[in-house]
């Protein structure tokens, strides 16, 4: 925009005092605006500096363009700290883009302010600690400080005090303070007053800190105590008291603590409290040869440092009757026969037990209460002595017996003298107002082994069918024996279970008589098994027969003969006609031969071929079901490859078939068809019979295609030696171009020369080539149902040939040798040595 005089009264210079409040108008001014524009402006008038502290101002409109400059009060205006001059630059624009840009000055004015406290006295009242009897000294430095630097005068009020000022703000005491005599706190008001009257004050609080200077003493007189051991944690022995000559009017705040070690007692540091803390045990060593226990306390004003008293104590231990007789062991196992004569001596348990009490009216005690399970079988004989003793045989058999081997029997051991109750022994059992001991006695009577074991069964029988699988459990055996307590019986096969593969087919559990079987069982091998299983216990044994019927279960899969065959058949073969005379021919070894059902699964396109008969006969015959029909294109595939199923399911109702065990066996067919030759030769319907041949070893012979592979290779070697001396004998041995005669063999050679020679001069015009074909290998046979001859064909390709007489069927590749003359005009003739040139003779003989 264009640069014009808007702003009316502007430059200008102006002032404002130091500490303004927010809101104080400093300047006003006018903004003039252009005719042309709407009578109002397009920016207000604005500050423009971007210095922080030109926010303390701001402007603002009064109306009818009338603007003035005002105070922020953030921040506060500071003669002392800020700038003192000020120069905003001042912007306005109006509507029809003219602006204008002024400065307005503002000056900051000094104005005195009051004294200010530094330090702590700013921020919080000042507490001032001093002991007595300290002498008078200076106790604490006031500073304050006046914003226009000014002299300050400090004063004290109010003036009664023991308290003065300097001007320089120390403050001192005029006297030595005792503590029980003087008041414990002064307060005091600091004034500081500037040169112009303007004051601050500040409030200091003094307070008197006692001193600890006499010594503490004793005021419990009583210094022997005596009480019972075995007093419960906590009990009170005695109340240690004690005064402080400088806490008289208040409670003493002393520290009571037992200078020996001491782990019997121990004294409560501030109420002087004396308990127990540890088992007081007068029967133990040492209380049991010395129960006094000497204590030395001491109380101290202070926990450190400060002044101490001591005085002794003794405490006496009486014993009291807390120890019920002890025996050891506690539990005594005895054993005795079952037939032991009553009166026989097994125990005297006066022996083992004791009662530690020292005082010898607190350790007398007898044996008493006899009881537990079969005690009436024993007695005690005194209860002094507590000797015990049968007082009749036990019979581990008898009924009335129960079976029982192990008797248990309790005896109180008791004290005579009246016990004193304690927790001590929460395991002793209390009768009327006397404190026991529980002696268990646990007596075995040793069993006699009497008789035999005995099987449950004389014999066994167990029926498992032949799919069960190797490991199950097919049964078990038990036996027992009468014997008290029932003894551990052992099982062992000890006959029978073996077959001729296997040494035993069988195993038996030694613990708990399972009978399992280690291999699966066959019926076809062998339909019953019986074992001799034999009982043991350590000492006696028993037998009994096991016997072990296998039940006959289909899973026998059927094998058919042959399971892969592949033939050629005529495209023209009539309906219902026995393919080839094919047959496949089942057994199964636990399946009738009218058990099969014969069905073509896979292959079986447009159901050219079925079997017949399809179920019922062990035999059955491939049969040609409808026509082939390529030429309306019906059928395009030329070779089937039949995948024939077996299953042995034919005499189960079909409603069974799902649920019975089913096996099936597998044939596989390859059936290659053959188009129509070109002449058509009326024939009556015959049938072809294909012959595959095929040289079979074993696949664990290894050492077949090893032994063929090295002999190829040593075959070939030696063939091309072979060729390489007579290459080099032809050389060597051909005679020159004059010479025509010799023997046959030179004649032959030398044609060679002469044959060679001339090829030589002329490879263009004749030139002889050996090509070297390999034939097709026809792995099949078959008779022409036409002309009933036989033919030989390639399974693989269909390629056929009439077959020669007393020629075997060919299992290798054979060599073809044409040669081919070319003339001179390039044109070349073959002359094939074929069988062909044979054939008509061939046909002549048939």
């Amino acid at each position: 925009g264009r640069r014009t005089q808007l702003l009316k009264g502007l430059p200008a210079t102006s002032t404002v005092e130091e500490n303004a409040a927010a809101g104080v108008t400093v300047y006003t001014f006018n903004v003039t605006v252009s005719p042309l524009s709407s009578e109002d402006v397009a920016v207000l008038p604005t500050i423009l500096n971007s210095n922080p502290l030109a926010e303390a101002f701001v402007i603002e409109p009064k109306g009818n363009l009338e603007y003035r400059v005002v105070t922020t009060g953030n921040p506060v205006l500071d003669y002392e700290t800020m700038p003192n001059r000020f120069d905003l630059q001042i912007f306005v624009e109006d509507t029809t883009g003219r602006t204008d840009l002024n400065i307005l000055t503002i000056q900051i004015t000094d104005k005195n302010e009051c004294p200010v406290f530094q330090g702590n006295m700013a921020i919080q009242t000042v507490t001032i600690y001093v002991l007595e009897g300290t002498p008078p000294a200076r106790i604490y430095q006031v500073k304050a400080a006046d914003p226009e630097n000014a002299k300050l005068k400090y004063s004290l009020l109010p003036a009664s005090v023991p308290f003065s000022v300097f001007q320089n703000g120390a403050i001192f005491s005029r006297k030595e303070f005792d503590y029980e005599e003087d008041p414990h706190c002064y307060f005091l008001n600091i004034t500081v007053t500037d040169p112009d009257g303007l004051n601050s004050t500040k409030t200091v609080n003094i307070k008197i800190i006692n001193i600890n200077d006499e010594r503490p003493y004793f005021t419990t007189k009583q210094r022997i105590y005596r009480i019972p051991e075995e007093q419960r944690p906590g009990t009170v022995v005695a109340n240690v008291t004690a005064k402080d000559p400088d806490d008289e009017g208040s409670p003493s705040r002393l520290f009571y603590s037992i200078q020996s070690s001491e782990r019997y007692f121990s004294i409560n540091p501030s109420t002087g409290v004396l308990q127990v803390i540890g088992r007081i045990d007068r029967d133990a060593l040492p209380l049991r040869l010395h129960p006094n226990i000497s204590l030395i306390v001491r109380v101290e004003d202070s926990p450190s440092g400060g002044h101490v008293s001591e005085m002794e104590i003794t405490i006496i231990i009486d014993d009291i009757n807390d120890n019920p007789p002890e025996c050891n062991p506690s539990a005594f196992r005895k054993e005795a026969n079952e037939n032991t004569a009553a009166g026989t001596f097994l125990l005297e348990l006066r022996n083992y037990c004791k009662d530690i009490d020292v005082d010898p009216s607190n350790n007398q005690f007898n044996f008493t209460g006899l009881s537990g399970f079969g005690s009436n079988n024993f007695a005690l004989e005194s209860t002094v002595s507590g000797r015990l003793v049968m007082t009749g045989s036990i019979d581990l058999e008898n009924p009335a017996n129960l079976g029982v081997e192990v008797y248990s029997l309790t005896v109180r051991v008791q004290d005579i003298a009246s016990p004193n109750y304690s927790s001590k022994y929460p395991f002793y059992t209390s009768f009327d107002i006397f404190l026991c001991f529980i002696i268990h006695i646990y007596i075995r009577i040793k069993p006699v082994n009497e008789f035999f074991p005995v099987f449950s069964n004389l014999s066994y029988v167990f029926n498992v069918p032949e799919i069960t699988k190797a490991g199950s459990t097919i049964g078990r055996v038990s036996a027992r024996d009468k014997d008290w307590s029932p003894s551990v019986i052992t099982y062992s096969i000890v006959a029978g279970g073996g077959t001729r593969n296997y040494a035993n087919i069988f195993w038996i559990s030694p613990t708990k008589g399972h009978l399992k079987i280690l291999v699966r069982l066959d019926y076809e091998t062998a339909q019953k098994h019986i074992l001799t299983v034999q009982a043991s216990d350590q000492e006696k044994t028993a037998t009994a027969s096991v016997t072990v019927n296998v039940l006959e279960v289909n899973d026998e899969e059927p094998v058919c003969s042959p399971n892969f065959y592949s033939f050629q058949i005529p495209v023209s073969l009539a309906v219902g006609t026995n393919i080839n005379g094919f047959r496949i021919e089942c057994q199964d070894r636990d399946s009738e031969p009218r058990s099969f059902r014969y069905f073509i699964n896979e292959g079986n396109v447009n159901n050219h071929f079925t079997f017949s008969p399809s179920a019922g006969s062990n035999i059955s015959r491939l049969i040609l079901a409808s026509r082939f029909d390529y030429e309306s294109g019906l059928d395009t595939n030329w070779i089937y490859r039949l995948r024939v199923y077996i299953t042995d399911d034919n005499l189960l109702p079909v409603r069974d078939r799902t649920t019975h065990l089913v096996k099936t066996g597998m044939v596989t067919l390859s059936i290659r068809v053959i188009p129509n030759p070109t002449t058509t030769i009326t024939t009556t319907p015959g049938f072809t019979l294909v012959t595959k041949r095929e040289n079979l070893y074993s696949g664990s012979a290894w050492y077949v295609p090893f032994v063929i592979t090295l002999g190829s290779l040593l075959l070939l070697g030696l063939l091309g030696y072979l060729g390489f001396l007579l290459a080099t004998w032809v050389r060597t041995h051909c005679p020159p171009a004059g010479r025509a005669h010799g023997t046959p063999l030179e004649i032959v050679f030398f044609t060679m020369c002469i044959f060679l020679s001339v090829e030589k001069k002329k490879p263009k015009k004749d030139m002889v080539v050996t090509m070297t074909k390999l034939n097709t290998v026809f792995d099949g046979e078959a008779r022409d149902p036409v002309t009933g001859r036989m033919y030989e064909f390639n399974t693989q390709s269909g390629a056929r040939r009439w077959k020669k007489s007393n020629e075997p069927l060919q299992l290798e590749p054979a060599l073809q040798v044409t040669s081919s003359t070319m003339d001179d005009s390039g044109q070349g003739t073959d002359r094939a040595e074929a069988p062909s040139k044979k054939e008509p003779s061939e046909k002549g003989k048939e």
